[in-house]
């Protein structure tokens, strides 16, 4: 004789008509069934987002292709993924398939992007052996790629995906670059970790970026989300690390030099230098020397 096979709930003890994990499962059920992007299912758009890169750049994929057919049939699969996981986000955008299309044509361009991009960084970096090391091991490299990826369906209004492929970027790389945000060509961004770069800010060509850079609002306010609220950085600006700079309306001038560790909240006009000057005190020989006794 077969014995029906009986859910794990058939062989649990009674439970009581108020238990709290009927209502949580209540409440996850209508995320799922209700909410816009439910099934944009993260780990599958992060899946996307690295074949892309793996067919875009070969020195990263385990997979090799044979022929030019074989990398024309990965892209094309990549396009058909791509339309699927738009389907769930259909009512909140055009035809997904019209979308996946409008992306791909200008992929070829977003891969030129990328490439100027990572020919500027191996220049500018003393340590960069060569092109290759720099798509294959730079994170820098990895945030900008993934942003101008994420920039285009940003630029198609499509909801949610774009922050879900630039915080794929962000949780591997510490560099926090809003989808919205409009990069030049080429950015270069040096070591990176703690750069952060909000929705609007306009950062111009050959612009390069070190560690833990800021480019801000000076306000939070949710009734200023439609507005300009974070910085331009116009062409050929260097800003240094730990570098804070705030405001829409505040423009860096081109050609400008912006030392670590400054706050800027107005506008520097071009070809300046901003920077802190450091105090030296040499307590050799000075018995009334007070030293500053930090605890960290």
């Amino acid at each position: 004789m077969v014995l029906p096979i009986r859910s794990v709930h058939d062989v649990r003890p009674a439970k009581s008509p108020s238990d709290p994990l009927d209502g949580l499962a209540s409440r996850l059920h209508a995320v799922v069934a209700n909410e816009r992007g439910a099934h944009l299912a993260k780990a599958r758009v992060a899946g996307w987002l690295r074949a892309l890169l793996d067919i875009m750049f070969p020195q990263t994929a385990e997979q090799t292709y044979a022929t030019v057919g074989e990398v024309r049939d990965a892209l094309d699969a990549s396009e058909a993924e791509l339309r699927a996981l738009l389907r769930p986000l259909e009512g909140e955008i055009d035809d997904p398939a019209r979308i996946a299309a409008a992306f791909f044509q200008v992929l070829p361009e977003i891969h030129r992007q990328l490439m100027v991009d990572a020919t500027a960084i191996e220049r500018g970096d003393p340590a960069a052996e060569s092109v290759d090391e720099v798509i294959l091991a730079y994170p820098g490299f990895l945030a900008i790629a993934a942003h101008r990826i994420a920039h285009r369906f940003y630029e198609l209004d499509v909801p949610l995906l774009p922050r879900v492929l630039t915080e794929w970027a962000h949780e591997r790389t510490g560099i926090d670059i809003h989808p919205g945000a409009t990069l030049g060509h080429p950015v270069v961004i040096d070591h990176g970790t703690g750069i952060v770069v909000g929705e609007t800010a306009v950062i111009g060509n050959n612009v390069k970026l070190y560690q833990g850079v800021t480019l801000g609002a000076l306000s939070v306010t949710k009734s200023l989300a439609s507005t300009k609220r974070h910085p331009t950085i116009e062409n050929g600006v260097v800003i240094y690390a730990n570098a804070t700079i705030l405001g829409g309306e505040t423009v860096i001038g081109e050609g400008s030099v912006i030392g670590g560790n400054t706050w800027i909240t107005s506008s520097v006009p071009p070809n300046s230098i901003v920077y802190q000057r450091s105090e030296v005190h040499v307590r050799e020989g000075r018995s009334d020397f007070d030293a500053p006794d930090f605890v960290i």
